[in-house]
């Protein structure tokens, strides 16, 4: 059996996570948890966006910055997974900025992990 599916060819999924508050204890973690429920959720090309603007910041990294002007949204998948498309060759700085942990979340999540 394959461990591997490709979803889309030159694709790349972000699989994100709300981010916990640490100072918070578990009972408050759930009522925010609960309440973000019951709020509106960002759509998948707003969380795109977020990202893309986040780690253009990343002045110092031309290739990570030059990598993120050329892929594309191409899906948001319970809101949780991120699917990006471009080039290989950018995907590939994608993940190794994630790798070397200057690949910064969307505001309000954190990168569990990335899947190709």
């Amino acid at each position: 059996m394959e461990k591997f599916l490709q979803v889309a060819p030159h694709s790349l999924a972000l699989v994100l996570g709300r981010r916990r508050v640490e100072e918070e204890s578990p009972e408050e973690h759930h009522r925010r948890q609960q309440q973000q429920l019951q709020q509106p959720q960002r759509g998948g090309y707003e969380v795109f966006a977020n990202f893309k603007e986040v780690n253009m910041q990343h002045f110092w990294n031309s290739a990570l910055t030059y990598a993120l002007t050329e892929v594309f949204f191409l899906g948001w998948i319970h809101e949780r997974v991120l699917l990006i498309q471009g080039e290989e060759a950018n995907l590939e700085v994608l993940r190794s900025g994630w790798m070397r942990r200057t690949l910064a979340p969307p505001r309000g999540f954190e990168i569990k992990c990335i899947g190709g």
